[in-house]
């Protein structure tokens, strides 16, 4: 008996991107084209008639545009849906606001007509399968929830970046190594909103294709108490500061005389990625022994488990966030399986459990340990 085909409805307003991605899933085995449309309403209307079990959905339309378009699909029923975005600081604005509305995934549309098999026909064509299935009502209520505790804080959530009493020689020989993917971006609004200093240096790989990174830098930066940014070759990483690894290079950490400081590399993809977490949190691991607290978040596939690996076998400790909080249980559960997890932990406690663990594993001799 063979399987039934995932049923796509692409939509976009370019007929030549619009028959690009229907000739790339006609050619895939296993997914069929349900569809197709080039504006908004038209979409609503074959998406109520044709049932996909994917959409594809153009993020700047004339119109009714992609959020509302979004909005309007998922109203109809709880259904996957795959933001593709123009490779523009605009294109990624409006689709950090669409995977906070309940998109699933993302991809970049090619800017050179030479890349257009790589996107359209791997990339995307990967992500219809993966995204295919998934409870998409229970991600609507995380993200739900979410929206209800960050309504509920009282005040704004923007305080000082330079603590005075953060001390910098207490965090030379330390470090936090974030890894993240998919539902990466409003997870970590979410852990960044709430996270306060001091902390030692913070370094995040959130897999994401170039152009993206930095507004999800200045995105995270606007809500949070810490100081956010885009890493930029050299950078040294600061108490009370995140450096977020830039799209489609890979980031790592090196020791030049008696600090650390960013290094990018190019080259072929690693666990499938670039940047790959597990480049950046083995670097760290090798860097910082003993001296490194890896967190593993939401995401498809495996990358992070090796770094995860790396990570305790310096003497660091790894948390991993939970099943029931994550948009996807992929990575963080490979990592937690493996046995490379330490303890486990629920989104919405993810910034107090940091922060115990900090003073757990590095308070001062004599100082308060919660």
């Amino acid at each position: 008996m063979t399987s039934k085909n995932i049923r796509v409805l692409v939509v976009d307003d370019s007929a030549v991107i619009r028959a690009m991605i229907c000739d790339h899933i006609a050619a895939s085995p296993g997914l069929e084209v349900a569809g197709t449309a080039s504006d908004g309403r038209r979409a609503v209307e074959v998406f109520c008639s044709s049932q996909p079990d994917v959409v594809t959905l153009d993020v700047q339309m004339p119109g009714m545009d992609g959020l509302a378009t979004l909005d309007a699909i998922l109203a109809e029923r709880p259904v996957p849906v795959v933001m593709v975005s123009s490779l523009t600081q605009r294109g990624g604005e409006i689709t950090f606001e669409a995977l906070d509305r309940g998109a699933i995934e993302y991809v970049a549309k090619p800017v050179r007509g030479a890349d257009a098999a790589e996107v359209l026909g791997t990339e995307l064509v990967r992500k219809i399968r993966m995204v295919a299935g998934t409870d998409v009502r229970r991600i609507l209520e995380i993200r739900r929830e979410r929206k209800q505790r960050r309504s509920h804080r009282a005040g704004p959530t923007k305080t000082p970046k330079h603590i005075p009493d953060a001390c910098p020689g207490q965090w030379a020989d330390k470090c936090i190594a974030i890894g993240i993917s998919t539902g990466g971006p409003p997870a970590l609004s979410s852990l960044f909103q709430t996270l306060r200093p001091p902390m030692p240096p913070i370094v995040v790989v959130q897999h994401m294709p170039p152009h993206f990174t930095r507004p999800l830098a200045w995105r995270l930066d606007a809500l949070s108490a810490l100081s956010i940014a885009e890493a930029t070759r050299g950078d040294v990483p600061r108490p009370n500061g995140v450096l977020i690894a830039p799209g489609g290079i890979h980031l790592s950490l090196r020791r030049h005389g008696r600090e650390a400081k960013v290094m990018f590399r190019d080259g072929p993809v690693v666990s499938g990625h670039k940047p790959s977490i597990d480049v950046m949190m083995k670097s760290v691991a090798e860097l910082f022994p003993g001296g490194c607290l890896g967190i593993i978040m939401t995401g498809m596939g495996r990358d992070g488990a090796d770094g995860c690996r790396a990570i305790r076998e310096a003497g660091g400790y790894v948390l991993g966030q939970d099943e029931a909080s994550s948009d996807v249980y992929g990575m963080n559960k490979v990592a937690y399986v493996e046995g490379n997890v330490d303890q486990q932990f629920a989104l919405r406690d993810a910034a107090t459990i940091i922060t115990r663990q900090v003073k757990r594993l590095w308070a001062p001799v004599g100082g308060a340990i919660l």
